[in-house]
């Protein structure tokens, strides 16, 4: 039985043992990003180009993945040569920056609090792509447990901490310290289906990939990393004058760095060993964890709102991976 039927997965004790670790720490690292970013802050704003950081991490992962291949920690498969089963990755690549893309350009049509609600929605197109592309079927129990996870996101992002001092350095939606009138356009609108869309087919599509092929972990990742650095080089060459490619980068911003470019190998290994509902898990159950290192390190108050979200995650835990 499978992680994504809603057990355990089918290993060994000790092997059981480093997955539930590795979702332990993927959930930990997911969570504290935001955190971590909003410390960077100068004056209100990340004083670095944000496209630098995104291809700092891209390239950081790709340089972990040839450091394993070359040390020997993974072995190089044999016979037909591996790279003709590079291209499926480039969709991959492709996808992922579209949606790192939107998420910039739906700022301008809403709110940031509309956006952290909405944006949920991707949860459901996850899921039923899911079915559709991978020939699953979620039980009655499971497609509860996902509407409570939906249902979650919405909560926290409308209203899971706040500032009391209204100086904390972070955007709106994270600090309260600029509220901002609530709103949404249909071009929005559109977009944000089209995000929805787009997350969902992604992770999809990774892990249709990443199990079909008989290749190893760090090798799929490195045909997915490089083709994400090419992606990314390509971004930060467009993105116009700013910041140079180094400048403005703190401690913090390096922690940043490493803190994605861990969590994103990680997550990796969560898409081809488990799935992509798994992920959805992850992230909601990150929710949490932001939280709480919001509150430790940025001083935000947790409210009554927080509790219920993390009440309706962890029923969609029980329900999904319960016993029947």
């Amino acid at each position: 039985m499978s992680v994504e039927d809603g057990g355990m997965p089918g290993l060994a004790r000790p092997r059981q043992a480093r997955w539930t670790l590795m979702l332990f720490l993927s959930t930990a690292m997911y969570g504290a990003h935001a955190p971590f970013l909003a410390l960077c802050h100068v004056d209100g704003r990340v004083p670095f180009r944000p496209s630098s950081a995104v291809l700092l991490t891209e390239l950081t992962k790709l340089l972990l993945c040839a450091f394993s291949l070359l040390v020997g920690w993974q072995t190089w498969p044999q016979g037909t040569a591996p790279w003709r089963q590079a291209a499926p990755f480039a969709l991959s690549a492709l996808l992922y920056g579209a949606n790192n893309n939107l998420v910039i350009y739906l700022q301008r049509y809403m709110d940031p609090s509309t956006y952290q609600v909405l944006s949920n929605l991707k949860i459901g197109s996850t899921a039923l792509l899911y079915c559709l592309c991978l020939g699953h079927r979620l039980s009655a129990r499971q497609g509860l447990a996902l509407l409570l996870l939906m249902a979650a996101g919405a909560c926290y992002a409308s209203g899971g901490f706040q500032d009391p001092t209204n100086t904390l350095p972070g955007p709106p939606s994270a600090a309260g310290a600029r509220p901002m009138p609530l709103h949404i356009t249909p071009l929005g609108l559109l977009l944000l289906s089209l995000y929805c869309l787009i997350s969902g087919l992604s992770s999809v599509y990774t892990e249709l990939i990443m199990k079909r092929q008989r290749l190893p972990l760090t090798l799929q990742n490195l045909f997915l990393y490089t083709f994400g650095v090419i992606l990314n080089l390509g971004l930060y060459a467009s993105s116009g004058p700013g910041p140079g490619f180094l400048e403005g980068f703190s401690g913090w911003a390096v922690l940043v760095v490493l803190n994605q470019a861990v969590n994103g190998l990680l997550m990796s290994a969560v898409m081809k060993h488990g799935g992509s509902i798994t992920r959805l898990f992850i992230v909601s159950c990150s929710l949490v964890v932001n939280a709480v290192l919001s509150a430790v390190l940025l001083q935000l108050q947790l409210t009554a709102v927080f509790f219920l979200a993390t009440l309706l995650i962890g029923l969609a835990v029980c329900l999904y991976y319960g016993s029947p």
